[in-house]
């Protein structure tokens, strides 16, 4: 399995790995499948994404997929951080293996459930549309 330098780069220095102690909010999700586990934990203000951080116990896909969604969703609005895909997490890192790809999947969901708990805590509905899902061969659908 082939490696872009992008994605070796985030998997040997990966951006932003911790914990925001006092988080405004956070997502942790897993697969199953794989066992990767991610959590995200980020710092709101203005409604725009001032702080994120993120640990991930996986392979170095999802290690660097992590890395690089903290990287795209820094400083966007919490509308639009929701809206990165995981095409774009992929092609950020310029390209992942099809084998690798729910790695991205997985980076999008912790995203979106750390802005959901964010609003649900402030007593605001959640706008991420829930979860992409990825079977057990590897295929992705999208919503809950």
């Amino acid at each position: 399995m082939l490696y872009s330098d992008k994605v070796m780069d985030h998997f040997g220095n990966p951006h932003n790995v911790g914990v925001i102690e006092d988080a405004d909010g956070v997502g942790e999700v897993g697969n199953p499948v794989c066992g990767d586990m991610m959590k995200i934990t980020i710092k709101v203000s203005d409604d725009h994404l001032d702080d994120i951080k993120f640990q991930t116990l996986g392979c170095g896909a999802a290690i660097a997929t992590s890395s690089v969604i903290t990287d795209m969703a820094r400083g966007l609005s919490l509308e639009d951080a929701v809206k990165i895909t995981k095409a774009e997490i992929a092609q950020e890192l310029d390209g992942l293996p099809p084998a690798k790809m729910h790695c991205s999947v997985l980076a999008a969901d912790g995203l979106r459930a750390a802005v959901d708990d964010y609003l649900v805590r402030n007593g605001r509905e959640p706008i991420s549309g829930g979860p992409e899902h990825v079977d057990d061969d590897g295929h992705e659908s999208a919503g809950a």
